[in-house]
């Protein structure tokens, strides 16, 4: 392992980070991570609920009845996402030798250019710059101008964006980007009784500014829109939660000054920012997974079953925990507590007839005593990413846990068939319970397992390097929470991957 010079040391501190954190970071690139051990995937009948039609009516009504209890509601929304990825293929174009569409990709982004949502946006540009419409440009073949004008300046400038400023929706009003979907959104499930939305975007430094323009200019038109009032913060991924990188030998990346070469520790980061948000409940979903408005009824409908679900499951956790604190439980309380563990949320272990009463009320206080989470699942149609498992901890306990492909031993043939095999997929649909029965924030780093990091290979200048992610926000990072999985449907799943995705029909819609 290298060893860190002085000069190392004051670069570390100056970020708020410690020596140990850097060692244990070259650990782990020298050691690895460790495979969890799945037991099984979540299915209907083993580990995701399924609702019939007066569960989700109950719910929805517990949710809508909670609105009313003066407690504080977040929308929490990753928001630093770059548009250059939404844009990759059309960068690609720019850069290749022919100029005229080849790939099926490029064929179909042309062909169909004057159904974006941008596109009056893009004709514009091209007027102040080209001096012809757009549909002239296409006319002539320029298609390198149309590129370049929708994501370089001058122009549009899209390539240089966060992706929540993308104008994603048409309306006969005008456009809305995905940060205008999630202020609409926020007003129809997370509004509290005094009209009040609250939401927090995790940004980029630079980005910021424009979030702020972007709000400054049309927040009011939503306001009246939908009776409310927004309260909106944001934070930004603390440079305290970068990684260092290191070479194929796992020596420290340095650059052309000798200090450290730090990179962003992925998304699992934000579970700092997350941990320094004072609310009750929170949801938490990406920035480009959203809907024009005359879609958005199954988003809502869902958003409020997940909600009214999760401070159930609170109300009765905190109930047994205070007995439990009281010292006032009668047997059958304790069965009552260890049938609630098994059939609500999913964990069993299989000594626990073998503990002694002491020993089984501690066991049973230390796993209801954590923060809760309710997590849509979908369908599995094929979306790359997470899922959900049955997985067991360090202790022999079974419970639910979203992992990524990446922490699966693939080599392992059991393993690979429950990854193959499974049927749900994570849409990052979560809805989350921060404090306990005293009203107290739990402090979410104490539940982050950090075996659940993941190194990648990339490249900077030329050179191959090694990269360390954090354990994800919504599996590593939240190993520790009591997870429940509910079924929900693929109609609330709506990602906005590549440009072309916002010609899909759930996009497109009838404003």
């Amino acid at each position: 392992m290298d060893k860190l010079t002085g000069n190392d040391r004051e670069r570390i501190a100056s970020r708020g980070m410690t020596e140990k954190q850097v060692e244990e970071q070259l650990a782990c690139f020298a050691g690895g991570f460790p495979f969890p051990e799945i037991v099984a995937s979540a299915t209907a009948d083993k580990g995701i609920l399924t609702l019939d039609k007066a569960e989700q009516l109950s719910f929805i009504e517990a949710w809508d009845a909670y609105r009313t209890t003066g407690r504080k509601i977040l929308k929490f929304v990753p928001a630093s996402g770059a548009a250059s990825r939404m844009f990759q293929d059309l960068y690609r174009f720019l850069e290749a030798e022919y100029k005229e569409p080849t790939t099926a990709w490029e064929q179909f982004f042309f062909d169909h250019l004057t159904q974006f949502a941008f596109y009056p946006q893009l004709n514009t540009a091209c007027m102040d710059r080209e001096r012809k419409p757009a549909a002239q440009l296409l006319k002539d073949k320029q298609y390198k101008t149309l590129a370049l004008r929708l994501l370089e300046a001058p122009g549009l400038n899209f390539g240089h964006l966060p992706k929540g400023l993308i104008p994603f929706h048409a309306y006969p009003q005008g456009v809305r980007t995905a940060l205008e979907e999630h202020l609409a959104e926020g007003a129809l499930y997370a509004k509290n009784e005094a009209g009040e939305v609250h939401l927090h975007f995790t940004v980029s430094p630079e980005q910021e500014p424009l979030f702020h323009a972007c709000l400054n200019e049309r927040r009011e038109r939503y306001e009246h829109k939908f009776s409310v009032r927004y309260h909106i913060a944001f934070s930004r991924q603390k440079p305290a939660t970068d990684t260092v990188a290191v070479d194929m030998e796992n020596r420290l990346l340095r650059d052309e000054d000798g200090f450290p070469i730090f990179r962003p520790g992925g998304h699992g980061a934000l579970i700092e920012n997350l941990n320094e948000v004072d609310a009750d409940v929170v949801f938490i979903k990406n920035i480009d997974n959203v809907t024009p408005d005359s879609l958005k009824y199954a988003t809502v409908v869902y958003k409020k079953i997940l909600a009214g679900l999760l401070v159930s499951l609170q109300k009765e956790i905190h109930g047994y925990l205070r007995l439990i604190d009281a010292g006032k439980y009668t047997h059958r309380q304790v069965e009552d507590m260890i049938h609630f563990l098994h059939n609500k949320l999913c964990i069993r272990k299989d000594n626990l007839k073998h503990l002694e009463d002491a020993e089984l009320i501690l066991y049973l206080k230390e796993k209801l005593h954590r923060p809760l989470r309710v997590c849509g699942m979908v369908r599995n149609e094929g979306e790359p990413g997470g899922g959900p498992f049955l997985v067991a901890g360090p202790d022999g306990t079974v419970a639910p846990q979203i992992l990524e492909s990446s922490q699966i031993d693939r080599t392992d043939p059991h393993q690979r068939s429950l990854l193959e095999k499974g049927a749900y997929f994570n849409p990052v649909d979560l809805v989350c319970a921060l404090k306990d029965h005293w009203g107290k924030k739990y402090h979410l780093p104490d539940y982050v397992d950090k075996n659940t990091g993941f190194i990648s290979i990339k490249s900077k200048d030329g050179r191959k390097l090694k990269a360390l992610e954090l354990p994800g926000l919504w599996n590593g990072a939240m190993s520790g929470w009591n997870t429940v999985f509910v079924e929900v449907p693929s109609e609330t799943f709506n990602p906005v991957k590549t440009v072309t995705d916002l010609l899909r029909p759930e996009h497109r819609g009838n404003p």
